[in-house]
């Protein structure tokens, strides 16, 4: 399934453990900072997580090349895990234990960053370590604020884009479809929010062969999508398009293949296209043609603008680089210019949301 990936476990100044093989030690770690970040790799979720680590690889590394963070080299520290509480949880705890680890950055999926947001909350550390710029796509309890800084869309600004998209094109109704295991309810007042906002109206599909809509917004993932479309029943002539979230990797989605003929998947996502001239998704194209050999990719670029959101905090920052002062500074929510791409805060929340979409077309393009 995954013959594009050569997947490179020891790169320059870039740690990894894995769980249940060998134990990461203080000792292992270069002089400077650590930044850790916690991966599911789950077989429902490495898609999405590979991905995104190959963008935080990327980005750790072409800054350590030039020159680290004030000088010093950044030891970044890649956890993975297989997405249960017990192994997030001992991931969780190794991290804080490494003395010079100043936070947790780009941690991905999204149900491990919301656990990692809770075991935040639950803390009694002294210093807590900020969790910052995770693949979060549920709101964090309004406690946990002063330690998680999340700077991508939501599922609720995710499946508004994609609402108002139809609705401008005046797409009167549409199916909706959820993947077994997500919070659907959670997913359905998004969407039923969104609906009414856009006067779109939607009605649930339980089975796709019963899809009668010739649009459908899915929310799930890569492999459940597969598994979705792979059962459409369309009529002759019948073109039909579906609505993923950013979830879904269209890459891996088009390598999975038997997708049927005359189905088009637009998904959203949470970062600039990859195809756009913004300095920061230029400088994640260099780097990962440079160090890698793998195509961009969404997940990919958000991996990048999440390692580079960090080191931005850490650059600017004129207090030592201690976990306190890392904390204090990520709690000021300063306005940051990452490569041209910037995440707005109001009140200590996201107040805007960056959303585009792109195609996966009936033909194996992807569009975007």
């Amino acid at each position: 399934m995954w013959g594009r990936r050569d997947w490179l476990r020891s790169t320059l100044a870039i740690g990894t453990t894995t769980f249940g093989s060998r134990a990461w030690s203080q000792s292992e770690s270069t002089r400077g900072i650590t930044v850790t970040q916690v991966v599911d790799m789950s077989a429902a979720q490495q898609d999405i997580s590979r991905d995104f680590l190959t963008g935080s690889r990327a980005a750790w590394v072409d800054l350590n090349a030039r020159g680290g963070i004030q000088g010093k080299p950044v030891q970044h520290l890649v956890l993975e895990t297989d997405g249960t509480s017990a192994q997030l949880q001992s991931a969780w705890k190794t991290a804080h234990q490494q003395v010079s680890c100043v936070a947790l950055s780009g941690c991905v999926g999204n149900a491990a960053a919301q656990t990692l947001a809770r075991y935040q909350l639950a803390s009694e550390t002294a210093t807590p370590l900020p969790l910052v710029a995770p693949w979060l796509h549920q709101a964090v309890e309004e406690k946990s604020t002063d330690t998680v800084f999340d700077v991508f869309a939501d599922l609720r600004a995710q499946i508004t884009h994609a609402l108002k998209s139809l609705a401008s094109m005046g797409v009167p109704e549409l199916g909706v479809a959820y993947a077994a295991g997500q919070d659907t309810a959670l997913a359905q007042a998004a969407v039923r929010q969104a609906a009414q906002e856009q006067s779109v109206k939607v009605q649930r599909v339980h089975s796709a062969a019963q899809l009668t809509q010739p649009i459908v917004l899915f929310v799930g993932g890569t492999p459940e999508l597969h598994a979705f479309v792979g059962q459409l029943k369309l009529p002759a002539g019948r073109q039909c398009y579906v609505i993923a979230l950013a979830d879904v990797n269209l890459q891996v989605l088009a390598q999975m293949g038997n997708l049927p003929k005359r189905v088009s998947i637009i998904a959203t996502q949470a970062v600039p296209l990859v195809s756009a001239s913004l300095p920061v998704v230029r400088a994640y194209r260099e780097a990962l043609a440079k160090l890698y050999d793998e195509p961009p990719s969404p997940q990919g670029l958000a991996g990048f603008i999440a390692a580079r959101y960090t080191a931005e905090v850490l650059q600017q920052m004129t207090a030592p680089l201690t976990r306190a002062n890392v904390l204090a500074a990520l709690q000021q929510r300063k306005a940051l210019n990452v490569g041209g791409w910037a995440p707005p805060y109001q009140d200590k929340k996201r107040s805007a949301a960056f959303v585009t979409q792109s195609m996966l077309s009936s033909d194996g393009r992807i569009v975007g």
